[in-house]
Protein backbone atom coordinates (compact mmCIF):
# COMPACT_ATOMS: atom_id res chain seq x y z
CA UNK A 1 0.00 0.00 0.00
CA UNK A 2 1.30 3.27 -1.18
CA UNK A 3 2.07 5.80 2.13
CA UNK A 4 0.79 8.89 2.05
CA UNK A 5 1.87 11.75 4.27
CA UNK A 6 -0.62 13.58 6.20
CA UNK A 7 -0.91 16.52 7.27
CA UNK A 8 -3.02 18.00 10.66
CA UNK A 9 -5.61 19.39 8.70
CA UNK A 10 -5.79 16.69 6.26
CA UNK A 11 -6.84 14.51 9.16
CA UNK A 12 -9.55 17.03 10.28
CA UNK A 13 -11.02 16.44 6.77
CA UNK A 14 -10.32 12.62 6.93
CA UNK A 15 -12.60 12.90 10.30
CA UNK A 16 -14.97 15.22 8.78
CA UNK A 17 -15.60 13.08 5.53
CA UNK A 18 -13.26 10.21 4.36
CA UNK A 19 -14.69 11.27 1.02
CA UNK A 20 -14.05 14.54 1.36
CA UNK A 21 -9.94 13.70 2.18
CA UNK A 22 -9.80 11.55 -0.91
CA UNK A 23 -11.28 14.33 -3.49
CA UNK A 24 -9.21 16.43 -2.11
CA UNK A 25 -6.13 14.68 -2.66
CA UNK A 26 -6.82 12.83 -5.82
CA UNK A 27 -9.90 14.76 -7.50
CA UNK A 28 -8.96 18.54 -6.32
CA UNK A 29 -10.48 19.90 -9.40
CA UNK A 30 -14.39 19.08 -8.44
CA UNK A 31 -14.25 21.52 -5.44
CA UNK A 32 -16.67 24.34 -5.64
CA UNK A 33 -14.58 27.48 -5.18
CA UNK A 34 -15.43 29.46 -2.02
CA UNK A 35 -15.55 33.17 -1.92
CA UNK A 36 -15.12 33.01 1.59
CA UNK A 37 -11.80 31.23 1.62
CA UNK A 38 -9.73 34.72 0.81
CA UNK A 39 -11.27 36.50 3.64
CA UNK A 40 -10.93 33.41 6.17
CA UNK A 41 -7.02 33.19 5.02
CA UNK A 42 -6.77 37.21 5.51
CA UNK A 43 -8.23 36.66 8.73
CA UNK A 44 -6.45 33.74 10.01
CA UNK A 45 -2.91 35.71 9.04
CA UNK A 46 -3.85 38.80 11.07
CA UNK A 47 -4.84 36.74 14.08
CA UNK A 48 -1.41 34.73 13.73
CA UNK A 49 0.65 37.63 13.24
CA UNK A 50 -1.11 38.97 16.51
CA UNK A 51 -0.40 35.93 18.21
CA UNK A 52 3.34 36.66 17.47
CA UNK A 53 3.40 40.15 18.57
CA UNK A 54 2.50 38.15 22.05
CA UNK A 55 6.05 36.55 22.25
CA UNK A 56 8.58 39.46 20.67
CA UNK A 57 11.71 36.97 21.27
CA UNK A 58 9.97 34.56 18.96
CA UNK A 59 11.65 33.19 16.01
CA UNK A 60 9.55 32.05 12.78
CA UNK A 61 10.64 28.61 11.60
CA UNK A 62 10.11 29.96 7.66
CA UNK A 63 10.40 27.18 4.66
CA UNK A 64 7.03 26.34 3.24
CA UNK A 65 8.31 25.17 0.15
CA UNK A 66 11.43 23.22 1.88
CA UNK A 67 9.96 21.00 4.78
CA UNK A 68 12.65 18.59 5.30
CA UNK A 69 14.46 22.46 6.19
CA UNK A 70 11.83 23.47 8.23
CA UNK A 71 12.11 20.15 10.18
CA UNK A 72 15.71 20.38 10.70
CA UNK A 73 15.91 23.92 11.82
CA UNK A 74 13.26 23.55 14.37
CA UNK A 75 15.32 20.68 16.07
CA UNK A 76 18.55 22.45 15.50
CA UNK A 77 16.90 25.28 17.50
CA UNK A 78 15.31 22.74 20.23
CA UNK A 79 19.10 21.05 20.39
CA UNK A 80 20.24 24.44 22.59
CA UNK A 81 19.78 24.77 26.12
CA UNK A 82 18.66 28.07 26.18
CA UNK A 83 15.24 29.14 26.39
CA UNK A 84 13.10 29.68 22.68
CA UNK A 85 9.80 30.23 21.11
CA UNK A 86 9.47 29.10 17.70
CA UNK A 87 6.68 30.23 15.44
CA UNK A 88 5.49 27.26 12.84
CA UNK A 89 7.93 25.00 14.46
CA UNK A 90 7.77 21.55 12.23
CA UNK A 91 7.25 18.05 13.26
CA UNK A 92 6.74 14.17 11.56
CA UNK A 93 6.23 10.97 13.16
CA UNK A 94 4.72 8.23 11.49
CA UNK A 95 3.54 9.40 8.39
CA UNK A 96 1.86 12.90 9.76
CA UNK A 97 3.90 16.35 9.89
CA UNK A 98 2.30 19.46 12.10
CA UNK A 99 3.28 23.22 12.03
CA UNK A 100 2.80 24.54 15.42
CA UNK A 101 1.60 28.09 15.68
CA UNK A 102 3.81 28.81 19.15
CA UNK A 103 6.16 26.27 20.44
CA UNK A 104 8.04 27.49 23.88
CA UNK A 105 10.93 26.24 26.20
CA UNK A 106 11.55 27.80 29.38
CA UNK A 107 14.50 28.47 31.89
CA UNK A 108 13.52 24.95 33.27
CA UNK A 109 13.18 23.08 29.72
CA UNK A 110 10.06 22.65 30.07
CA UNK A 111 7.87 23.02 26.55
CA UNK A 112 4.69 24.10 25.98
CA UNK A 113 2.55 24.49 22.96
CA UNK A 114 -0.50 26.73 22.24
CA UNK A 115 -2.63 26.41 18.78
CA UNK A 116 -4.11 29.65 18.13
CA UNK A 117 -7.53 29.97 16.37
CA UNK A 118 -9.58 33.05 15.29
CA UNK A 119 -12.68 32.09 16.58
CA UNK A 120 -14.04 33.56 20.46
CA UNK A 121 -14.52 30.35 21.90
CA UNK A 122 -13.07 27.26 22.08
CA UNK A 123 -15.06 24.69 19.79
CA UNK A 124 -15.20 20.86 19.74
CA UNK A 125 -13.49 20.53 16.69
CA UNK A 126 -10.59 21.98 18.19
CA UNK A 127 -9.84 19.12 20.27
CA UNK A 128 -8.73 16.42 17.23
CA UNK A 129 -6.88 19.52 15.92
CA UNK A 130 -4.99 20.09 19.24
CA UNK A 131 -4.21 16.54 20.10
CA UNK A 132 -2.89 15.57 16.42
CA UNK A 133 -0.24 18.26 16.83
CA UNK A 134 0.26 17.67 20.67
CA UNK A 135 0.86 13.36 19.44
CA UNK A 136 3.19 14.35 16.58
CA UNK A 137 5.59 16.48 18.82
CA UNK A 138 5.93 14.09 21.59
CA UNK A 139 6.49 11.31 18.88
CA UNK A 140 8.83 13.06 17.44
CA UNK A 141 10.57 13.18 20.88
CA UNK A 142 9.72 16.09 22.81
CA UNK A 143 7.88 16.08 25.89
CA UNK A 144 5.27 18.84 26.33
CA UNK A 145 4.57 19.69 29.94
CA UNK A 146 1.83 22.23 28.90
CA UNK A 147 -0.70 22.23 25.93
CA UNK A 148 -3.21 25.22 25.32
CA UNK A 149 -6.06 26.42 22.75
CA UNK A 150 -5.37 30.69 22.21
CA UNK A 151 -8.56 32.00 21.18
CA UNK A 152 -9.66 35.72 20.25
CA UNK A 153 -11.62 38.01 23.58
CA UNK A 154 -14.47 39.45 22.40
CA UNK A 155 -14.33 41.62 25.12
CA UNK A 156 -11.04 43.01 24.20
CA UNK A 157 -10.94 46.63 23.34
CA UNK A 158 -8.26 48.18 21.30
CA UNK A 159 -7.09 51.01 23.02
CA UNK A 160 -4.78 52.02 20.08
CA UNK A 161 -0.74 52.31 20.04
CA UNK A 162 -0.10 48.32 19.02
CA UNK A 163 -1.05 47.17 22.40
CA UNK A 164 -3.03 43.84 22.31
CA UNK A 165 -2.45 42.50 25.27
CA UNK A 166 -5.50 40.66 26.00
CA UNK A 167 -6.84 39.72 22.96
CA UNK A 168 -6.29 36.48 23.26
CA UNK A 169 -7.87 33.87 25.63
CA UNK A 170 -5.92 30.79 26.55
CA UNK A 171 -7.66 27.05 27.78
CA UNK A 172 -5.83 24.15 29.27
CA UNK A 173 -6.38 21.18 27.02
CA UNK A 174 -3.66 18.74 28.51
CA UNK A 175 -6.43 16.29 30.17
CA UNK A 176 -8.45 16.96 26.68
CA UNK A 177 -5.88 15.61 24.47
CA UNK A 178 -4.10 13.10 26.51
CA UNK A 179 -7.25 11.29 26.09
CA UNK A 180 -7.18 11.37 22.35
CA UNK A 181 -3.67 9.93 21.68
CA UNK A 182 -4.76 6.24 21.92
CA UNK A 183 -7.03 6.55 19.15
CA UNK A 184 -5.04 9.01 16.59
CA UNK A 185 -2.66 5.78 14.97
CA UNK A 186 -5.90 3.96 14.51
CA UNK A 187 -7.44 7.28 12.63
CA UNK A 188 -3.80 7.48 10.51
CA UNK A 189 -4.00 3.70 9.72
CA UNK A 190 -7.63 4.25 8.19
CA UNK A 191 -6.87 7.64 6.11
CA UNK A 192 -3.92 5.60 4.45
CA UNK A 193 -6.15 3.19 3.22
CA UNK A 194 -9.06 5.87 2.53
CA UNK A 195 -6.14 7.24 0.22
CA UNK A 196 -5.10 4.18 -1.26
CA UNK A 197 -8.02 2.70 -2.11
CA UNK A 198 -11.32 4.00 -4.24
CA UNK A 199 -13.53 6.13 -3.90
CA UNK A 200 -15.11 5.78 -0.80
CA UNK A 201 -19.06 5.29 -0.87
CA UNK A 202 -20.34 7.29 1.96
CA UNK A 203 -24.10 8.80 2.13
CA UNK A 204 -24.48 12.51 2.13
CA UNK A 205 -25.63 13.65 5.37
CA UNK A 206 -24.52 16.14 8.60
CA UNK A 207 -20.86 15.85 7.61
CA UNK A 208 -21.66 17.39 4.89
CA UNK A 209 -22.05 20.59 6.58
CA UNK A 210 -20.59 20.32 9.94
CA UNK A 211 -18.07 21.32 11.13
CA UNK A 212 -17.39 23.28 7.83
CA UNK A 213 -19.25 23.34 4.55
CA UNK A 214 -17.52 20.83 2.07
CA UNK A 215 -16.59 22.63 -1.03
CA UNK A 216 -17.57 18.98 -2.82
CA UNK A 217 -21.65 19.23 -1.69
CA UNK A 218 -22.13 19.75 -5.25
CA UNK A 219 -20.90 16.81 -6.30
CA UNK A 220 -21.80 14.41 -3.76
CA UNK A 221 -25.63 15.55 -3.58
CA UNK A 222 -28.21 14.31 -6.45
CA UNK A 223 -28.90 16.94 -8.76
CA UNK A 224 -32.72 18.35 -8.90
CA UNK A 225 -34.18 21.29 -10.58
CA UNK A 226 -35.32 21.77 -6.76
CA UNK A 227 -33.22 20.76 -4.52
CA UNK A 228 -35.37 19.22 -1.63
CA UNK A 229 -32.89 21.26 0.98
CA UNK A 230 -34.33 24.44 -0.52
CA UNK A 231 -37.12 23.63 1.50
CA UNK A 232 -37.35 26.46 4.31
CA UNK A 233 -36.48 24.84 7.61
CA UNK A 234 -36.51 21.70 6.33
CA UNK A 235 -33.50 20.89 9.07
CA UNK A 236 -31.69 17.37 9.51
CA UNK A 237 -35.48 16.08 7.69
CA UNK A 238 -33.20 16.72 4.68
CA UNK A 239 -31.71 13.38 5.06
CA UNK A 240 -34.52 11.01 5.96
CA UNK A 241 -36.13 12.66 2.53
CA UNK A 242 -33.46 12.06 0.38
CA UNK A 243 -32.79 8.56 2.13
CA UNK A 244 -36.23 7.69 0.91
CA UNK A 245 -35.65 8.73 -2.67
CA UNK A 246 -37.14 12.33 -3.38
CA UNK A 247 -34.54 14.46 -4.65
CA UNK A 248 -36.59 17.17 -5.66
CA UNK A 249 -38.94 18.93 -3.77
CA UNK A 250 -41.82 18.68 -5.61
CA UNK A 251 -41.83 14.97 -4.87
CA UNK A 252 -42.30 15.15 -1.71
CA UNK A 253 -45.91 13.89 0.20
CA UNK A 254 -47.85 17.00 1.23
CA UNK A 255 -48.14 15.25 4.73
CA UNK A 256 -44.32 15.28 5.02
CA UNK A 257 -44.34 18.87 5.25
CA UNK A 258 -44.46 20.52 8.25
CA UNK A 259 -44.85 24.12 8.11
CA UNK A 260 -46.97 26.01 5.70
CA UNK A 261 -44.42 27.70 4.39
CA UNK A 262 -43.02 24.37 3.02
CA UNK A 263 -46.55 23.87 1.76
CA UNK A 264 -46.56 26.85 0.20
CA UNK A 265 -43.18 26.84 -1.73
CA UNK A 266 -43.87 23.49 -3.14
CA UNK A 267 -47.48 24.42 -4.29
CA UNK A 268 -46.22 27.35 -5.90
CA UNK A 269 -43.11 25.50 -7.37
CA UNK A 270 -45.55 22.82 -8.51
CA UNK A 271 -47.49 25.19 -10.26
CA UNK A 272 -45.09 27.00 -11.97
CA UNK A 273 -46.29 30.75 -11.32
CA UNK A 274 -45.24 32.97 -8.56
CA UNK A 275 -47.89 33.74 -5.77
CA UNK A 276 -48.42 37.30 -4.65
CA UNK A 277 -50.84 37.46 -1.14
CA UNK A 278 -53.14 40.66 -0.51
CA UNK A 279 -51.06 41.05 2.46
CA UNK A 280 -48.22 42.49 1.11
CA UNK A 281 -50.65 45.80 -0.65
CA UNK A 282 -52.03 46.08 2.89
CA UNK A 283 -48.54 46.03 4.75
CA UNK A 284 -47.39 49.02 2.31
CA UNK A 285 -50.02 51.48 0.87
CA UNK A 286 -50.46 53.42 4.19
CA UNK A 287 -47.07 54.19 4.84
CA UNK A 288 -46.54 58.03 4.01
CA UNK A 289 -44.04 59.46 1.66
CA UNK A 290 -41.01 60.17 1.86
CA UNK A 291 -39.85 57.19 2.03
CA UNK A 292 -36.47 56.43 2.77
CA UNK A 293 -34.84 53.13 1.28
CA UNK A 294 -31.56 52.82 3.19
CA UNK A 295 -28.75 49.45 3.38
CA UNK A 296 -25.81 49.62 5.19
CA UNK A 297 -21.97 47.63 4.43
CA UNK A 298 -19.88 47.05 7.65
CA UNK A 299 -16.43 45.50 7.82
CA UNK A 300 -15.01 43.35 11.37
CA UNK A 301 -11.55 42.88 12.27
CA UNK A 302 -10.34 39.65 14.02
CA UNK A 303 -7.68 42.27 15.63
CA UNK A 304 -9.21 45.59 15.88
CA UNK A 305 -7.18 48.05 14.00
CA UNK A 306 -9.58 51.24 15.05
CA UNK A 307 -9.32 52.41 18.98
CA UNK A 308 -12.24 51.67 20.89
CA UNK A 309 -13.49 48.53 19.11
CA UNK A 310 -13.45 44.82 19.37
CA UNK A 311 -12.73 41.70 17.81
CA UNK A 312 -15.23 41.20 15.11
CA UNK A 313 -17.40 44.22 15.77
CA UNK A 314 -19.61 45.24 12.90
CA UNK A 315 -18.30 48.97 11.95
CA UNK A 316 -20.49 50.89 9.18
CA UNK A 317 -18.46 52.45 6.84
CA UNK A 318 -21.02 52.44 3.86
CA UNK A 319 -24.77 53.97 2.99
CA UNK A 320 -27.01 53.96 0.33
CA UNK A 321 -30.40 55.87 0.20
CA UNK A 322 -32.67 56.53 -1.75
CA UNK A 323 -35.61 58.73 -1.49
CA UNK A 324 -39.02 58.43 -2.89
CA UNK A 325 -41.30 60.93 -3.59
CA UNK A 326 -45.30 60.38 -3.90
CA UNK A 327 -45.26 61.47 -7.13
CA UNK A 328 -42.66 58.20 -8.18
CA UNK A 329 -39.72 60.70 -8.11
CA UNK A 330 -36.50 59.14 -5.94
CA UNK A 331 -33.96 60.55 -5.21
CA UNK A 332 -30.13 59.37 -4.49
CA UNK A 333 -27.99 59.80 -1.30
CA UNK A 334 -24.82 57.94 -0.53
CA UNK A 335 -21.82 57.89 2.04
CA UNK A 336 -18.67 55.89 1.96
CA UNK A 337 -15.33 56.41 4.24
CA UNK A 338 -12.54 55.29 2.52
CA UNK A 339 -9.37 57.29 4.16
CA UNK A 340 -8.74 54.10 6.64
CA UNK A 341 -9.69 55.93 9.68
CA UNK A 342 -12.65 55.19 11.78
CA UNK A 343 -15.64 55.83 9.91
CA UNK A 344 -18.15 55.64 12.68
CA UNK A 345 -18.92 59.16 13.51
CA UNK A 346 -18.84 60.67 10.26
CA UNK A 347 -21.18 57.58 9.17
CA UNK A 348 -23.42 58.15 11.86
CA UNK A 349 -23.83 62.14 11.02
CA UNK A 350 -24.42 61.10 7.49
CA UNK A 351 -27.18 58.80 7.96
CA UNK A 352 -28.97 61.38 9.98
CA UNK A 353 -29.00 63.63 7.65
CA UNK A 354 -29.83 61.65 4.39
CA UNK A 355 -32.94 60.28 6.46
CA UNK A 356 -34.57 63.47 7.61
CA UNK A 357 -37.39 63.82 10.47
CA UNK A 358 -40.14 62.03 9.01
CA UNK A 359 -41.00 59.02 6.62
CA UNK A 360 -40.65 55.71 6.65
CA UNK A 361 -37.47 54.09 6.50
CA UNK A 362 -37.36 50.98 4.56
CA UNK A 363 -34.60 48.30 4.98
CA UNK A 364 -34.63 44.37 4.36
CA UNK A 365 -33.40 42.95 7.72
CA UNK A 366 -32.63 43.82 11.11
CA UNK A 367 -29.09 44.14 10.57
CA UNK A 368 -29.58 48.19 10.22
CA UNK A 369 -31.55 48.91 13.09
CA UNK A 370 -28.68 47.18 15.31
CA UNK A 371 -25.76 48.85 13.88
CA UNK A 372 -28.05 52.47 14.56
CA UNK A 373 -28.41 50.95 17.66
CA UNK A 374 -24.59 50.29 18.03
CA UNK A 375 -23.87 54.21 16.87
CA UNK A 376 -26.34 55.19 19.16
CA UNK A 377 -24.15 53.58 22.24
CA UNK A 378 -20.94 54.79 21.06
CA UNK A 379 -21.49 58.31 20.64
CA UNK A 380 -23.94 59.32 23.19
CA UNK A 381 -24.95 62.59 21.96
CA UNK A 382 -26.08 61.57 18.70
CA UNK A 383 -27.96 58.81 20.50
CA UNK A 384 -31.44 60.77 20.22
CA UNK A 385 -31.39 61.01 16.93
CA UNK A 386 -29.93 57.78 15.91
CA UNK A 387 -32.65 56.09 17.79
CA UNK A 388 -35.45 58.08 16.07
CA UNK A 389 -34.30 56.45 13.07
CA UNK A 390 -34.68 52.80 14.24
CA UNK A 391 -38.47 53.86 15.41
CA UNK A 392 -38.91 54.60 11.70
CA UNK A 393 -38.10 51.22 10.47
CA UNK A 394 -39.95 49.28 8.37
CA UNK A 395 -38.27 45.57 7.68
CA UNK A 396 -39.88 44.58 4.00
CA UNK A 397 -38.29 41.07 4.26
CA UNK A 398 -40.69 39.73 6.67
CA UNK A 399 -43.25 41.22 4.70
CA UNK A 400 -41.91 39.87 1.52
CA UNK A 401 -41.58 36.53 2.96
CA UNK A 402 -45.15 36.20 4.55
CA UNK A 403 -46.54 37.19 1.21
CA UNK A 404 -44.07 36.69 -1.89
CA UNK A 405 -43.21 33.58 -3.60
CA UNK A 406 -41.78 32.59 -6.83
CA UNK A 407 -40.24 29.16 -8.33
CA UNK A 408 -37.04 31.03 -9.30
CA UNK A 409 -36.51 31.91 -5.46
CA UNK A 410 -35.15 28.42 -4.24
CA UNK A 411 -36.87 28.77 -0.87
CA UNK A 412 -35.02 31.91 -0.31
CA UNK A 413 -35.94 35.22 0.47
CA UNK A 414 -32.82 36.86 -0.08
CA UNK A 415 -33.43 40.20 -1.94
CA UNK A 416 -30.39 38.39 -4.17
CA UNK A 417 -32.81 35.84 -5.20
CA UNK A 418 -36.77 38.08 -4.64
CA UNK A 419 -35.01 40.62 -7.03
CA UNK A 420 -34.24 38.42 -10.37
CA UNK A 421 -37.67 37.31 -10.01
CA UNK A 422 -39.48 40.72 -10.30
CA UNK A 423 -37.01 43.18 -12.32
CA UNK A 424 -34.50 41.15 -14.25
CA UNK A 425 -32.16 43.62 -15.35
CA UNK A 426 -30.99 44.40 -12.00
CA UNK A 427 -29.73 40.75 -11.13
CA UNK A 428 -26.79 41.18 -8.57
CA UNK A 429 -25.06 38.82 -11.10
CA UNK A 430 -24.73 41.57 -13.87
CA UNK A 431 -22.55 43.42 -11.32
CA UNK A 432 -18.64 43.47 -11.56
CA UNK A 433 -16.10 42.35 -8.75
CA UNK A 434 -18.43 43.12 -5.91
CA UNK A 435 -22.22 41.12 -5.87
CA UNK A 436 -22.45 40.37 -1.66
CA UNK A 437 -21.63 41.77 1.56
CA UNK A 438 -18.54 39.88 1.83
CA UNK A 439 -17.23 40.97 -1.27
CA UNK A 440 -18.03 44.12 -0.10
CA UNK A 441 -16.07 43.95 2.85
CA UNK A 442 -13.08 42.47 1.00
CA UNK A 443 -12.78 45.20 -0.99
CA UNK A 444 -13.07 48.02 1.22
CA UNK A 445 -9.99 46.13 2.90
CA UNK A 446 -8.30 46.54 -0.11
CA UNK A 447 -9.30 49.92 -0.33
CA UNK A 448 -8.10 51.51 2.88
CA UNK A 449 -4.78 49.48 2.47
CA UNK A 450 -1.44 51.55 2.15
CA UNK A 451 -0.56 50.18 -0.65
CA UNK A 452 -3.80 50.50 -3.06
CA UNK A 453 -2.59 52.39 -5.86
CA UNK A 454 -4.71 55.52 -6.78
CA UNK A 455 -6.24 53.70 -9.84
CA UNK A 456 -7.04 50.18 -8.07
CA UNK A 457 -8.75 52.62 -5.69
CA UNK A 458 -10.83 54.25 -7.54
CA UNK A 459 -12.00 51.09 -9.41
CA UNK A 460 -13.13 49.67 -6.07
CA UNK A 461 -14.92 52.71 -4.73
CA UNK A 462 -17.04 53.39 -8.02
CA UNK A 463 -17.53 49.37 -7.53
CA UNK A 464 -18.65 49.59 -3.85
CA UNK A 465 -20.75 52.53 -4.57
CA UNK A 466 -22.52 50.42 -7.29
CA UNK A 467 -22.83 47.76 -5.33
CA UNK A 468 -24.80 49.38 -2.38
CA UNK A 469 -26.98 51.46 -4.54
CA UNK A 470 -28.26 48.28 -6.02
CA UNK A 471 -29.48 47.27 -2.76
CA UNK A 472 -31.92 50.35 -1.96
CA UNK A 473 -32.89 50.48 -5.84
CA UNK A 474 -33.36 46.59 -5.06
CA UNK A 475 -35.67 47.70 -2.71
CA UNK A 476 -38.01 50.02 -4.36
CA UNK A 477 -38.48 47.70 -6.80
CA UNK A 478 -39.44 45.33 -4.12
CA UNK A 479 -41.90 47.57 -2.41
CA UNK A 480 -43.86 48.95 -5.36
CA UNK A 481 -44.18 45.15 -6.67
CA UNK A 482 -45.69 44.39 -3.19
CA UNK A 483 -47.93 47.45 -3.18
CA UNK A 484 -49.32 47.28 -6.54
CA UNK A 485 -48.83 43.35 -7.63
CA UNK A 486 -46.78 44.46 -10.73
CA UNK A 487 -43.82 46.70 -11.83
CA UNK A 488 -44.90 50.18 -11.16
CA UNK A 489 -43.70 53.94 -11.94
CA UNK A 490 -46.55 56.91 -12.05
CA UNK A 491 -43.95 58.37 -14.38
CA UNK A 492 -44.51 55.69 -17.25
Amino acid sequence: MREYRLSKSKILLGRQCPKRLYLEVHQSELAEPDEGTEAAFATGHAVGEAACRQFPEGILIGHQDDLALALKETEAHLARKEPVTLFEATFQAEGVLVRCDVLQRNKAGKLSLIEIKSSTEPKPEYNLDVAVQAWVVERAGHKLDSIRLGYINRDFLYRGKGDYAGLFKYEDMRETVRGLFPGIPVIVLTLQHVLAGKTPDIAIGKQCFEPYECPFVHHCWPKADYPVINLPRIGDKVYELLEEGFTDLREVPLERLGTDIQKRVQRVTCSGKSELKLGAKAALKDLAYPRYYLDFETVSFAVPIWEETHPYEALPFQFSCHVEQQDGTIAHKEFLHDDGTPPMRAFAEAVIAATGRHGPVLVYSSYEKRILKALAERFPDLEKPLLAITERLVDLLPITKQNYYHPAMQGNWSIKSVLPTIAPELDYENLDEIRDGGAASTAYLELIAEGTVAERRQTLRDTLLKYCERDTLAMIEVARFLQHGKRWNPRR
